[in-house]
């Protein structure tokens, strides 16, 4: 990723901070009649450094959106909310209190859940610990205040490296985007996918990269941003429409 695509992006200081004082970096892309909001995520796992880059290569995408579009898309971009995990030296998943943010959120019986599954599915991972309670991280209660004040839409969760298409919540999932094809992982305790689109009703798309250190090409980058259009404008704009019409 060339400096130029981050200093292009206009990263404005979103008011949150990491565990280590970092600051939480985003950037709002909004047509003048938006009606539709999407906030995109990456960097989660601070080890999954391609999820951070794709997310700065769509922000640039974002700036030129395809004229036939029915939507006009208020985009939210938080290209790394673990920036301890990123920035740590050798880089990790977790954020520096050791916890993983994708099981960190409330999903409803957390405290049952959450640590059952910690300890039977993972057998104890340190990689996958999801704190003592949930939203106990300020990188996990950043990003739920900001699901809270902006409201997507739609969430879309970058990760990496496993190669395949992850949907959580109501409408019908996009069943590929560029080479990724939909398959369903499973409901994880505390995840962004069960809170946000299970818990809370909003779509949440997971992107896994197929490599965690090495971007996809340019063309498939913006194959997936393509199809990620289609899919929004065709499956979710609808709803939308009718729902302006209905006030």
């Amino acid at each position: 990723m060339a400096p130029a695509l981050c200093e292009a992006a206009n990263m404005r200081d979103m008011q949150g901070r990491s565990v280590k004082g970092r600051t939480l970096w985003g950037t709002d892309i909004q047509p003048a009649d938006a009606n539709f909001r999407v906030l995109v995520v990456g960097g989660i796992h601070g080890d999954e450094m391609s999820s951070s880059s794709l997310v700065f290569h769509w922000i640039g995408l974002a700036q030129t959106p395809p004229s036939d579009m029915s939507l006009n898309i208020h985009w939210r971009f938080v290209p790394s909310l673990n920036p301890d995990g990123l920035f740590a030296k050798p880089s990790r998943r977790t954020n520096a209190n050791g916890v993983d943010l994708n099981r960190n959120f409330p999903t409803p019986n957390w405290a049952r859940d959450a640590k059952d599954y910690w300890e039977t599915r993972t057998k104890r991972d340190p990689r996958r610990w999801p704190g003592n309670k949930p939203l106990s991280e300020p990188e996990s209660r950043f990003l739920l205040e900001q699901m809270d004040s902006f409201k997507p839409n739609l969430i879309v969760s970058v990760h990496a490296p496993y190669g395949v298409l992850d949907f959580d919540g109501p409408s019908v999932p996009p069943s590929k985007l560029g080479r990724l094809y939909l398959d369903q992982v499973g409901i994880f305790p505390g995840s962004l996918g069960n809170y946000g689109g299970i818990h809370k009703r909003v779509p949440v798309v997971t992107i896994e990269l197929p490599s965690a250190s090495r971007m996809p090409q340019d063309a498939e980058t913006r194959q997936m941003w393509m199809d990620l259009l289609r899919w929004t404008s065709e499956r979710l704009g609808p709803s939308v429409t009718a729902a302006t019409h209905s006030h």
